[in-house]
């Protein structure tokens, strides 16, 4: 059903709204994001398009002039795929195709594909499965004939590729059967989780990219797949790391985005039970990402979702090797931004008053390793000891790398 990633770059346009819950500045940020999920499913960006409107179209997600511009520039620059910033809904997206006569796709199925391009276990490929099939459900009136000449690439993986002749009743069926199948999984992972003994787990969680993967690998001294590009790790990945003399087991889990599709927090669920069951959350944020704030917020709303928001957790702000600001000349008397304050400057701001730990490394240098790992090991140790006071003498603390 999903195929390995094709290296042949699509052309692409992008399609965003301002509207009044979303200023210039935050679609900027959100656009950006959406080329670099672009990117990472295999396309290039030509051209970005904007509109102010109080609310999307309900017919066609923008206006119909700002349509009609789109379309003009597709068919003159020969452009194939069209992608929308936001979850559009199957009338606007069968309008769409009809009048524009191009791959439209969503935020929530771009998403999808990469997912489905990622997924390397038996058990990720039936979790994307299932999204895709939920996702495609209320879309089987898409028009998709004028797609017969340009079959595959992005948003034509999985299910989408034999819609035409599937039904509703063959879908649901393959929905029944795919949860059937997780379930069983979930009922094994549930029990391997329990085969671990009482050993302490401690789950890596961040937004996507940000290095949790880099880090997982220097603190366990492991090779797990590490790239930078959204959604680099699918599948959970549980290592032993000892600090000291103190053993814990941690965990990788897919990064955190925002718009995530419902689809996916739901096929994920058992993903994500790693992170519900962990006993201390190590929250990894990319500090020289210049929205690092959102990406916080964006984390701690899915973690409250699936109520892990409460758990013991480890500020980790990494990437501290890349991050730069803008230094203000002392007779410029333009209003300061984020981009001019320092990391030591952002260190003494809300950070400064974190309830949690709170550490800057970087992955990639090990600068302030050692106190980071101090950091961990305190946080492990106190768990254990609540767990087992009695054997508390045999542990102490000391770095292994010094």
């Amino acid at each position: 059903m999903l195929e390995k990633k094709e290296h042949q770059y699509e052309r692409a346009v992008l399609v965003g709204l301002v509207t009044q819950n979303q200023d210039e500045d935050k679609l900027t940020e959100y656009m950006d994001e959406l080329e670099f999920l672009a990117y990472t499913a295999g396309a290039t960006v030509d051209r970005r398009f904007t509109q102010k409107l109080s609310q999307p179209d309900s017919r066609t997600f923008v206006g119909s002039g700002k349509a009609l511009e789109i379309k003009e520039y597709v068919k003159e620059h020969e452009i194939g795929t069209v992608i929308f910033d936001d979850e559009l809904s199957p009338s606007q997206l069968k309008n769409l195709e009809r009048e524009m006569e191009v791959k439209i796709l969503d935020r929530t199925n771009l998403i999808l594909d990469i997912f489905a391009q990622r997924a390397q276990t038996s058990y990720a490929r039936t979790q994307v499965e299932l999204a895709q099939y939920q996702y495609l459900l209320p879309r089987l009136t898409r028009m998709w004939t004028h797609l017969e000449r340009q079959k595959g690439g992005i948003g034509m993986r999985g299910p989408g590729e034999t819609e035409i002749e599937t039904d509703r009743r063959i879908i649901r069926d393959r929905i029944t059967l795919l949860k059937d199948k997780l379930k069983t999984i979930d009922k094994q992972m549930s029990t391997q989780r329990q085969n671990r003994g009482k050993m302490v787990r401690v789950s890596l969680v961040g937004y996507t990219n940000v290095g949790k993967s880099t880090l997982m690998n220097a603190l366990s001294k492991s090779e797990v797949f590490a790239e930078n590009k959204l959604f680099a790790t699918l599948d959970t990945t549980v290592r032993k790391v000892v600090i000291g003399n103190l053993p814990f087991l941690l965990t990788d889990t897919v990064g955190f985005i925002r718009k995530l599709p419902t689809q996916l927090v739901e096929s994920f669920k058992s993903t994500l039970d790693e992170v519900r069951e962990a006993d201390l959350l190590i929250h990894v944020v990319d500090i020289s990402h210049e929205s690092f704030e959102d990406h916080i917020a964006s984390v701690n709303q899915i973690l409250q979702e699936i109520d892990a928001h409460q758990k013991p957790m480890i500020m980790v702000f990494n990437k501290i090797d890349d991050f730069s600001y803008e230094k203000k000349d002392e007779d410029d008397l333009t209003p300061s931004s984020k981009k001019n304050i320092s990391l030591e400057e952002w260190k003494k701001t809300w950070m400064a008053k974190s309830k949690h730990p709170t550490v800057f490394i970087s992955a990639l240098t090990k600068e302030n390793f050692p106190e980071m790992k101090k950091m961990i090991y305190d946080e492990v140790h106190r768990i254990h000891i609540s767990r087992f006071p009695y054997n508390d003498f045999l542990f102490e603390y000391f770095d292994d790398e010094e």
